[in-house]
């Protein structure tokens, strides 16, 4: 009897068991999952032309989708099978899967990089301007010559600073790209900060390759001489060369007729081009005539239109040395002008500065200086020579460049802090348009080398001397300046991107009584003795981020005068001291430090407005700090109380996490106005916010009423808060007329985006563009409605703005759904243009029609007249974009992708009839069509036009996208 309860209770056990270990699988799945998204993401920014993703990476992928399905099967089997029975037969299959899931997630979680090389790629294209003039065209027309010519291997371009080599070498370069003659096309930047282990950490890095930082000089050369063999028949562009360079000692391969190679260079000196073996070609000045062409188009339109002005123009012309860069920065200083006396008064200043000097290169500099002179406010003065701080060549973020203006005092307190970077962006553009600054890729920009010397001229000649700007020549500096420079009177020092590590401590502290700016950025300064900064008592910024400080001197307490603080991605800074006597400070930077508590004092900072502790070992910032800081603008926490911020009523920007669905509330309640807030809610995680206000909430059991969030959202991420059925179970989410970006995923729940009944037809979405939908398995519709009529529409319809102004629709592995949009839904989406599906096992029809529309004689206009682009992929049951009856209109398409679509074997007609009356005979041909071939040549055509008309324009394609 014994015997047999024992077993009653195993076999009732066994199945229970296997519950607990299969919720625990599905954990584990959740979690695999997680770091496919992860790892999708990456991809998508790590993938560019240079790169493919790695043969190992992509089989992962794919055991990672195989995976999913078996678990859905094994899943599918337990449920159908004899409760008793589940354990015997299926337990050790749950072990199993457990265990294949967490090799797969370890796996996952040990890619560095997703990609390699990819050997197709030959170079990236160059941000350029367009050329003026016959001669330019003469210079492009010898330079190409010499291109193709198997004699000359080297090629040198000599001219002055500022005549246009680099511009004229800039569009050569991006015609090579597109004439794809050569394997490799690499462009360089040498400088005056020359040194040969720069150039071949510069070379390799275009190449996609790394050499060692501490090599033998030969091994290393030897290393990059490898790559560059392995480029094959290259051509290596050295910009702004300025002594003759060894390419032997670098590990450059002599360009000969045997490999091809070509070696360009551009230099101010004639003699570096002859002492390196080039075909000499000098750049000359431009013709008066084509001088005045590029002024008249920089200067405006207004100006060509008055004989007067042309005539003036034709004079200021003449003192600008027919050198472009000249022309254009004075054509931007009189941009704008029309009365003639302005421009009299322009003329006989550039004269007179010209006469008073002598050689060539000093009257461009003159020139320069006139555009300088001419900004007229001293503040906006001080935002130019600034940026000579940085090394030469460098591209500076514009965002930063704009807070070092603030930081700086260059900027004028306003009310809010938004005001005070629209001033920036105000300035950055007036530099911008007078050519001081030119824009770069990547939201920078940087200073040409000529206007650089010209702003280094106008620093160098202050007396007595008020700066210090040490950079990188031939070898990196590895110590501070000599004693003797520390001069008592200067004010700025910049020693930003150098080789010091370390201040002796016998060295006496600087003697600089008037030092406000001390900039030791991206620096291995690893340690400052604690009296450095003793005798520096008006020290106002002191940048030390991205350095390899463990603790701060304590002589930084003294500071009094301090205003900004920096020490970003210090990450081995554990310890600050004291800041309660910087009463002055207005911007603290801690983020990605190791510090485990605040700074002591750090409450009584009365006028700090810029505050960023994203510190993930803060323990936490303690009760009452932040609503002493009345004055913060910026806060930046990885863990913020509401309650806290509610009394900061100058906040205007917050990034941080609230613990609970209750902080968020105690947010949304307070109703405070601020241009920018991501915060997430409960979970933290890295999140990924594009909108200005946006909100995370993740890893919430939450039900939609009790979600308050505030009226103004502009994005809603929602991630694995499994008891939300439907977003229309969020009721505040009506009033949320701002909501562009919407993300759902990961979770269990949710049935539908919107569900419209009879009890709730509120208007939601009417503003949103992009909708992101991942990892659903459970939602069968977008859209839900209760009750339909006998012609197939719904009785009550969703209201016209809801989805109105929809843009992109990126949906994958959403399990259950079957079907898309229906059809009468479709009038909404009038402002769609991006269609992205993926991985939906269970799909059938993109975009529905309903069975009795299906039956009529008439065809069923489908209208999406702004979709671009189609991309459809790994949908194994996928048969239709829309049924036979339906015609798509979509006159902005250009591109459809398909992949991995077995079933489908129909295109939809989406071409208009033709003048002649002939049914599909034009295609526009920026239109492409990219699937697998096999895909391609199994398809079923409505008519044959069609096929002959889109067979120019399919491309074959495999890529992860």
């Amino acid at each position: 009897m014994e015997f047999l309860f024992t077993k009653i209770v195993e076999w009732w056990d066994t199945p229970k068991s296997l519950d607990e270990k299969m919720k625990g699988l599905k954990r584990k799945l959740e979690e695999l999952n997680a770091v496919k998204v992860d790892m999708e993401s990456s991809m998508s920014s790590e993938l560019h032309p240079r790169k493919k993703l790695k043969k190992e990476v992509d089989l992962w992928f794919t055991n990672v989708e195989r995976i999913n399905h078996e678990i859905q099967d094994l899943e599918k089997k337990i449920g159908e099978s004899y409760f008793f029975l589940r354990g015997v037969y299926y337990k050790g299959n749950v072990l199993k899967k457990i265990q294949e899931v967490e090799n797969l997630y370890q796996r996952g979680k040990s890619h560095d990089s997703l990609v390699v090389d990819n050997s197709g790629w030959i170079g990236q294209f160059l941000p350029t301007t367009n050329l003026i003039g016959g001669a330019v065209e003469i210079y492009k027309k010898d330079i190409w010559a010499c291109m193709m010519d198997d004699g000359i291997g080297n090629i040198g371009l000599w001219g002055m600073g500022g005549v246009g080599k680099t511009t004229i070498l800039r569009n050569i370069h991006n015609d090579l790209l597109e004439a794809n003659r050569f394997d490799k096309v690499i462009w360089v930047t040498i400088s005056k900060g020359f040194s040969i282990a720069k150039l071949q950490d510069d070379i390799a890095s275009a190449l996609m390759g790394v050499l060692p930082k501490k090599g033998n000089k030969v091994r290393r050369a030897g290393m990059l001489l490898g790559m560059l063999e392995k480029a094959k028949k290259h051509v290596l562009i050295l910009d702004d060369v300025w002594d003759k360079i060894s390419l032997e000692e670098v590990g450059i391969p002599e360009p000969t007729s045997g490999n091809g190679c070509k070696l360009v260079l551009t230099t101010r000196k004639e003699r570096v081009c002859k002492s390196m073996g080039c075909k000499v070609i000098k750049v000359n000045p431009l013709s008066d005539d084509d001088a005045l062409a590029l002024f008249l188009k920089k200067v405006g339109p207004e100006v060509s239109q008055s004989p007067t002005l042309v005539s003036k123009s034709r004079l200021v012309v003449k003192e600008c040395a027919g050198l472009p860069l000249t022309v254009v920065v004075v054509a931007g200083t009189l941009k704008g002008e029309d009365d003639p006396r302005i421009w009299d008064n322009a003329l006989n200043e550039l004269k007179w500065r010209t006469r008073e000097v002598e050689g060539m290169e000093a009257e461009v500099i003159e020139c320069l200086k006139f555009s300088f002179d001419h900004l007229k406010d001293e503040k906006v003065k001080n935002c130019f020579l600034y940026c000579a701080l940085y090394p030469e060549d460098f591209e500076i973020s514009k965002d930063e460049l704009i807070e070092s203006w603030i930081d700086e005092g260059f900027i004028n307190e306003m009310y809010t802090r938004q005001q005070m970077k629209d001033k920036g962006h105000a300035i950055l553009k007036k530099l911008i348009d007078n050519s001081l600054l030119e824009n770069a890729k990547y939201g920078r920009v940087k200073m040409h080398d000529a206007v650089r010397e010209m702003a280094l001229s106008i620093i160098t000649s202050m007396n007595p001397p008020r700066y210090i700007i040490k950079e990188k020549l031939c070898m990196q500096l590895e110590g501070l300046p000599k004693e003797e420079e520390w001069a008592a009177e200067i004010e700025k020092v910049s020693l930003m991107r150098n080789s010091i590590s370390e201040i002796p401590t016998y060295l006496s502290p600087p003697k600089c009584q008037l030092l406000t700016t001390l900039l030791l950025q991206h620096s291995p300064i690893s340690r400052i003795p604690d009296s450095f900064f003793s005798n520096m008592p008006n020290l106002s910024v002191l940048d030390l981020s991205y350095t390899l400080m463990e603790c701060l001197p304590n002589s930084i307490s003294e500071l009094k005068n301090l205003t900004a603080l920096l020490l970003q991605s210090c990450i081995f800074l554990k310890h600050v001291p004291s800041l309660s006597k910087l009463q002055r400070l207005k911007k603290l930077n801690l983020s990605y430090s190791r510090i485990e508590e605040v700074p002591e004092g750090m409450e009584m900072l009365v006028n700090l407005r810029y505050l960023d502790l994203y510190v993930e070992t803060l323990k936490e910032v303690p009760t009452g700090v932040l609503p002493k800081l009345s004055c913060l603008q910026h806060l930046r926490l990885i863990s913020i109380k509401a309650v806290e911020i509610v009394s900061l009523e100058k906040l205007e920007c917050i990034f941080g996490r609230f613990k609970d669905i209750d902080e968020l509330k105690t947010f949304a309640q307070c109703k405070k106005s601020l241009n920018i807030y991501h915060l997430q809610v409960h979970s933290y995680d890295s999140f990924y916010i594009q909108e200005d206000k946006g909100i995370e909430i993740r890893e919430s059991e939450i039900c939609g009423d009790e979600i308050l969030l505030p009226i103004d959202v502009q994005q809603l991420n929602i991630t694995k808060c499994h008891s939300l059925r439907s977003l229309s179970d969020i009721s505040c989410l009506k009033d949320a007329v701002d909501l562009r970006n919407c993300r759902i995923e990961f979770r269990q729940g949710i049935e539908s985006v919107l569900s419209m009944s009879f009890s709730f037809s509120s208007i939601l979405f009417q503003s949103l563009e992009r909708l992101y939908l991942e990892y659903l398995p459970r939602l069968s519709e977008v859209i839900k409605v209760e009750g339909f009529g006998s012609s197939g529409s719904p009785i009550l319809a969703p209201p016209a703005a809801t989805f109105s102004h929809l843009k992109r629709i990126h949906m994958s592995k959403c399990s259950t759904m079957k079907k898309l949009f229906p059809h009468w839904f479709l009038s909404n989406l009038q402002n769609l243009e991006e269609i992205f599906v993926a991985d939906c096992e269970q799909l059938v029809e993109i975009l529905a029609v309903d069975d009795d529309e299906e039956k009529g004689t008439d065809k069923i206009k489908i209208s999406l007249p702004k979709l671009r682009w189609f991309c459809l992929r790994s949908l194994p049951e996928l048969k239709s974009i829309c049924s036979k009856s339906g015609v798509m209109v979509c006159d902005s398409l250009e591109e459809i992708f398909v992949q991995n679509c077995s079933q489908l074997k129909r295109i939809p007609p989406f071409l208009p009839l033709h003048g002649d009356g002939q049914p599909y005979t034009y295609a526009p041909p920026s239109f492409m069509i990219k699937s697998s071939r096999e895909w391609w040549e199994s398809l079923e055509w409505d008519h044959p036009n069609f096929k002959n008309v889109l067979q120019p324009l399919w491309q074959e394609k495999w890529y992860f996208i």
